[in-house]
């Protein structure tokens, strides 16, 4: 962009109410111009006919999407420019998965419109957008717990969150299998949990995951 170039944003979202409202937001914002579409095939559309864009917001939720399987389609489409998610219930893992799959961040839908704006900035800028409210959060409820889990736990306890097999897990952390389901048991034993399942279950109550 040079100055005075606006800032090309594409917003997709199932939910009028949604799109209105950031129609509302671009046109108290000087610097943008908004294109907004109703489901992922449209959006893909706009973004093959009318991209890149400086940004692509997707809600996560959206016919589709098929989970992260549209941003992943998305970032080619738009050139490797940035490609975030827009959702109504962010939460860490999600945060974690959006990153290593090369999104540029997760916004809630609950955001501030100020706060909005300069997040879209930043994204657009190149940088990362993380709510600091999810990393303060999962922060307080990993010291919280009695017997702490060790980063590497974290990491075999996301993947578990995944549905990741202990085979599927050793190759993805090139440990041996045996020590993953060491891992899981210790796991299972700081949670105070039974099995892997119930130790998805427990980590995502305590916002862990």
């Amino acid at each position: 962009m040079t100055p005075g170039d606006k800032l090309r944003l594409l917003i997709a979202d199932d939910h009028a109410m949604i799109l209105e409202m950031f129609q509302m937001f671009a046109g108290q914002t000087t610097d943008m111009e908004l294109i907004t579409a109703k489901d992922f095939d449209e959006a893909f559309g706009q973004i093959r006919d009318h991209g890149p864009f400086e940004i692509v917001l997707l809600d996560l939720q959206m016919p589709g999407m098929n989970g992260l399987e549209g941003l992943e389609r998305a970032l080619p489409a738009n050139q490797g420019k940035p490609v975030a998610i827009l959702t109504g219930n962010p939460t860490a893992h999600l945060v974690d998965d959006v990153l290593a799959r090369g999104g540029s961040g997760v916004v809630p839908k609950t955001m501030p419109l100020k706060t909005l704006a300069n997040a879209i900035r930043f994204m657009a800028a190149g940088e990362r957008y993380v709510p600091l409210e999810l990393l303060s959060n999962r922060t307080a409820a990993r010291e919280a717990l009695e017997h702490p889990l060790t980063e590497r736990e974290f990491s075999v306890l996301e993947h578990l969150a995944d549905g990741s097999s202990n085979r599927d897990i050793a190759s993805a952390l090139s440990l041996a299998e045996q020590t993953v389901k060491m891992h899981v048991k210790s796991i299972c034993r700081k949670l105070g949990v039974s099995n892997r399942t119930q130790a998805v279950i427990a980590s995502r109550d305590k916002n862990l995951l």
